[in-house]
């Protein structure tokens, strides 16, 4: 039997590629935007890809089901209830694909989405019960889905319930691979580890103790983390006609006139010096794709700025992930443009004189303590109420290390608004130099 899973450590997806190396077939399962290494892996097992299997329609990221339809042949097969338009075959709850001796068995578990499957994987020649479990997006190591992207919070989490029933009735020893991993939006518990057993998970995951159906519902569906960005849009090209290979970006002498200019370097050297009006989410950090769909906005017209071609061309993969298939091209270098950053000691100085800080965590982070008289907007938000800062004082962003509040400077900075930002640095350190936090007090606390 061969098994293969791939980890994109930028979204914190997760594909499979399973087959029999003996009958010389092979499937993947939710396949990645970028096929390369998924292909060269089919390749040196000597085994042709004969079916696409997704799980659901994703929200985060593009699907690679089209590029292996229409460069290959491939056939796909998704559950009804996805109302794909492509063609497709129909995944029903129980339907087993056959890939020589191996057996991926349908498990229709709705609550992320209407049509999540998961895929119990047999392997005949050594018993006929199941071995792992390719859960999607409802079980994951450590945590269980979000189900609130697809139908109301309430609903989905009502089915998602049920469907994890289904599949704590596997044998404990059966093998979890999860979709994602630490990283994504999809979960906000789930551990960094590629795998995990059923009964790991029976005994361990919070979520799996909530035997009682009303307690679960309530927790599930008490969703705080943002959704995916370009959630829609997403959706609409990966439920769509097929999307095919993306085209060649190539090395530009200049921005055109009007476009968005996403410089992809470290924040340092985009302080440094930039392009006017560009935003900065480097490349070189977490969670790349994820950070620049919330600055981006799909009808942006790109263009990347980096130091070299290979970083231009790390961006680019990273863009197309998640549906930004027409870049424009690249430029390479620096820029007039300067922001000079904040240190902590400057900080104090600064509110003291009355700056506006502008604390860019996410609301519940800021529950763990925030410095007084900070004001809390996440920097995804942003974009769109960036007018509201006031420009009659200093603005500071910050936030826990330094790297959001990098990305928060550039968007006030595109917008006119000089404002600098804590990097390399943030409340973590501020905490550690014994300087005071407002801890957060719930009602009855």
């Amino acid at each position: 039997m061969l098994f293969q899973q791939f980890l994109d450590d930028d979204l914190g997806c997760a594909a499979y590629l399973v087959g029999d190396e003996e009958a010389g077939v092979a499937a993947i399962v939710d396949p990645p935007y970028a096929l390369a290494p998924v292909l060269a892996m089919a390749a040196k097992h000597e085994v042709e890809i004969v079916r696409v299997v997704e799980t659901h329609t994703h929200a985060d990221h593009l699907s690679g089901h089209g590029r292996l339809a229409l460069e290959h042949g491939t056939p796909i097969s998704i559950h009804p209830a996805a109302e794909a338009e492509y063609a497709h075959d129909a995944l029903t709850d129980g339907l087993e694909l056959e890939l020589g001796q191996v057996v991926l068995r349908a498990i229709h578990t709705p609550g992320h989405r209407p049509e999540h499957t998961c895929l119990a994987v047999i392997d005949r020649s050594r018993a006929d019960e199941p071995w792992l479990v390719l859960t999607g997006d409802s079980l994951f190591v450590g945590d269980t889905a979000r189900p609130d992207l697809a139908v109301g919070a309430t609903e989905g989490a009502e089915g998602l319930f049920h469907s994890l029933r289904r599949l704590l009735e596997l044998p404990d020893g059966v093998e979890v691979y999860p979709g994602h991993v630490a990283g994504s939006l999809c979960g906000k518990a789930m551990s960094s580890k590629a795998s995990s057993t059923i009964g790991f998970e029976r005994r361990f995951n919070h979520a799996l103790q909530l035997e009682d159906e009303l307690a679960f519902v309530s927790e599930a569906a008490a969703v705080t983390a943002p959704k995916p960005p370009n959630m829609a849009r997403l959706v609409e090209l990966n439920r769509g006609p097929l999307v095919g290979p993306p085209g060649d970006v190539e090395e530009l002498p200049a921005a055109p006139e009007g476009a968005t200019v996403l410089d992809v370097r470290p924040a340092t050297d985009y302080l440094a010096g930039h392009q006017h009006g560009a935003l900065n989410v480097p490349v070189s950090g977490t969670s790349f794709g994820t950070k620049a769909g919330f600055v981006l906005d799909g009808d942006d017209r790109v263009v990347v700025q980096a130091s070299t071609a290979p970083e231009a061309q790390r961006a680019i993969r990273g863009l197309q992930a998640i549906g930004f298939l027409d870049v424009m091209g690249y430029v390479l270098g620096a820029g007039p443009e300067r922001i000079e950053p904040v240190e902590l000691d400057e900080l104090e100085a600064l509110l003291e004189q009355g700056a506006e800080l502008i604390d860019v965590r996410e609301h519940d982070e800021r529950d763990s303590g925030y410095i007084a008289g900070s004001r809390n907007i996440p920097y995804r938000l942003l974009p769109s109420v960036g007018a509201e800062i006031p420009t009659d004082r200093p603005v500071v962003t910050i936030c826990e290390s330094g790297a959001r509040a990098g990305i928060a400077a550039s968007i006030l900075a595109a917008q006119g608004i000089d404002a600098r930002p804590v990097v390399d640095s943030g409340l973590a350190a501020w905490a550690a130099r014994g300087r005071p936090l407002v801890e957060f007090r719930r009602c009855g606390s």
